[in-house]
């Protein structure tokens, strides 16, 4: 075994290890499960890499999102360490041939789409590996009770009978103390062993404004605040309006969102990653993943609809530790939104099961075909063509998600790879008997020498260009010669992908797991409940109610919006509160003028309760109308 310290300076350079980190990599060596809760930021990859470097064998990664999956991958490969990646898009030639390789002891980490685990090629190969470490990312989708789930990931604990030695290390950013319990419990830990990292961010402001003008109130921001900043809206239409108004505005600004094609979405993201865009107007489709530590601001203008998205999204503020803000502003409609979106959650099965023989019929998938098929998919294209409500459908397909019917992947880019599964000999025949192709073969033998060991990317317009013949001909001619079983072709995929993990069955025959959809509507009407009490919170520190719902104590953190004012007051927070609790008793259900309150014992100075009115009074906790009414607002 070697010395982990050593490792991490190796590869990453660092001389120490950051809060939480060492202690999970002992765990992990000491062959304990654990589960692993770090805050956004908080070096969750390092956690597996580690120990799975200072040990013998191979580490499997199970992740839901792809484009993270290619990221690690790369960033492994940069530092020498061998690495592959297995999901929906890839050629069944092409898994086989990384899973030999996993087999053969060539690669130490293999990144897995929770789908793969349910294929019998990846469970027979899954065998005869020699596991070290199984590392479960975003731990949260295996539990009904997260705001992600994702059935594939209750396979997980069945893979565990062919290792029982092997820890798992199973890491999130955003689970309540209910979902780590049933992390634990769905893994099948063989003892409960959950370490935390704290989720406070002493340096991180969090504001929360209801706003009228959102646009008005966002320029004052970004002109208030310098620095690089993201700025979150609800759907990808939004994106680009308020991009246009901050450029508009000399606010150097652009958007991003998974529609746009894979090439824009790239060039945008690295010219916010290296400063020559400031402000990124984005979905969520944008964040994740992104090592990016001096953003100054975050600023939601719609309201998110979890505490957990709202946590990791506004935690890519400020990973350098210097002081840094973000900023929630919303208006009554869009409360009104929320509640709007959780009633489109949850559509009728009769729906659902329309969207599922429609999305046969896109694919044009017959009957009792399709197991493990994947095809690309747009979902305006499906929307507009069997004219099916956008938002509903995007629940139904998730909906099918959850019911491990099929597995849909956010739009990703996978460059055109060829591989040459036959001999040099065999090539060089086939040449001699096809002239013809020659110019494309020694080509891709001068431009691609892995050819004969991996699938190799290729650029294709730079080999049209150089053999003097149009991109969509030398396309031809690469499958033509794919059929021929000379070469395996596996085109450019930018477009999000979807995976049916069954053969398609008569839509009135799906099976939907009423129950189970019972228990995912409650579960998602308590994280609305506890996103609009976060919105609607005028009195308590914003970190101190964020940190409660994730189960984390924690003193006033003295930086957020409403710190910030109440520490203006001349009150300790033990009489804020005591006069806070007398007012509420006073006001709630009664409407009062100010010198009534004052006839009876009070708990506090006149000052002092003065001045709480005033600050209540500021932050809408109490309506102090034209007549000197005082009322108590709940």
């Amino acid at each position: 075994m070697h010395d982990i310290h050593a490792i991490l300076k190796k590869h990453w350079g660092y001389d120490q290890f950051r809060p939480a980190q060492e202690q999970i990599i002992r765990a992990a060596l000491d062959g304990r499960d654990t589960l692993a809760l770090l805050p956004t930021g908080g070096g969750k990859s390092v956690c597996f890499q580690v120990p799975a470097l200072a040990m013998d064998g191979i580490c499997i990664v199970v992740s839901p999102l792809i484009a993270l999956m290619k990221d690690q991958v790369h960033h492994l490969k940069q530092r020498e360490i061998s690495a592959a990646a297995i999901f929906s898009g890839m050629s069944f030639r092409e898994v086989d041939m990384t899973l030999d390789k996993c087999v053969a002891g060539d690669i130490k980490f293999l990144y897995v789409s929770p789908e793969r685990l349910l294929t019998p090629i990846f469970r027979e190969r899954f065998k005869q590996m020699k596991l070290n470490l199984l590392a479960i990312d975003e731990a949260h989708c295996i539990s009904q009770w997260g705001y992600d789930f994702r059935p594939p990931y209750l396979q997980i604990a069945a893979l565990r009978e062919f290792f029982p030695k092997v820890p798992v290390l199973a890491l999130t950013a955003s689970a309540t103390p209910e979902v780590c319990e049933d992390i634990m419990l769905r893994l099948q830990f063989k003892e409960k062993n959950l370490i935390k990292g704290s989720f406070l961010r002493n340096n991180l402001s969090l504001i929360v404004r209801q706003q009228e003008n959102k646009e008005d109130k966002l320029l004052e921001i970004l002109r208030s605040v310098p620095g690089t900043a993201v700025i979150y809206v609800r759907n990808r239409r939004k994106t680009k309006e308020v991009a246009q108004f901050l450029m508009r505005h000399q606010i150097n600004a652009s958007w991003y969102h998974a529609g746009l094609d894979q090439e824009t979405r790239s060039n945008r993201q690295d010219q916010w990653i290296n400063g020559k865009l400031r402000v990124m107007v984005c979905t969520n489709a944008f964040g994740m993943g992104i090592d990016k530590s001096d953003v100054r601001v975050v600023v939601h203008l719609d309201i998110p609809e979890s505490l957990e998205a709202y946590y990791q999204e506004a935690g890519r503020a400020g990973r350098d530790g210097k002081r840094s803000y973000a900023g929630l502003l919303f208006d009554i409609a869009d409360v009104k939104v929320l509640d709007e979106n959780y009633q489109k959650q949850y559509p009728e099965i009769a729906f659902i099961r329309q969207v599922y023989h429609q999305l046969g019929n896109y694919c044009k998938l017959a009957l009792g075909a399709g197991e493990n098929a994947t095809f690309d998919f747009d979902m305006v294209a499906f929307c507009r063509q069997f004219q099916l409500p956008a938002v509903e459908t995007r629940n139904a397909l998730r909906i099918l998600e959850q019911h491990n019917v099929i597995y849909v992947s956010d739009s990703l880019f996978k460059p055109s790879t060829i591989f040459i599964p036959v001999d040099k000999e065999t090539l060089y025949r086939f040449q001699i008997e096809n002239k013809q192709f020659e110019p494309v073969i020694k080509l891709i033998l001068r431009t691609a020498p892995g050819v004969f060991d991996d699938h190799t990317a290729i650029q294709e317009t730079s080999m049209a260009w150089h053999l003097t013949i149009t991109q969509p001909k030398l396309q031809e001619i690469l499958q033509y010669l794919h059929d021929q079983e000379v070469l395996i072709y596996s085109p450019v995929k930018t477009k999000p992908q979807i995976t049916f993990i069954h053969e398609r069955i008569q839509a009135s025959t799906l099976q939907l797991d009423y129950a189970l959809l019972e228990q995912l509507k409650n579960a998602a009407l308590n994280r609305l409940h506890a996103i609009k009490a976060y919105v609607n919170n005028h009195t308590d520190c914003r970190s101190v109610k964020l940190l409660q719902y994730f189960g984390e104590e924690t003193p006033s953190c003295n930086v957020c919006d409403i710190c910030v004012e109440k520490n203006k007051l001349d009150l300790t927070e033990k009489e804020f509160r005591r006069i806070f609790d007398w007012l509420k008793e006073k006001l709630a259900g009664n409407a009062l003028p100010p010198d009534a309150l004052f006839q009876d014992k009070l708990p506090a100075r006149k000052e002092k309760i003065l001045e709480t009115i005033r600050f209540l009074a500021d932050n809408k906790q109490i309506l102090h109308t034209k007549d000197n009414i005082l009322i108590w607002q709940e």
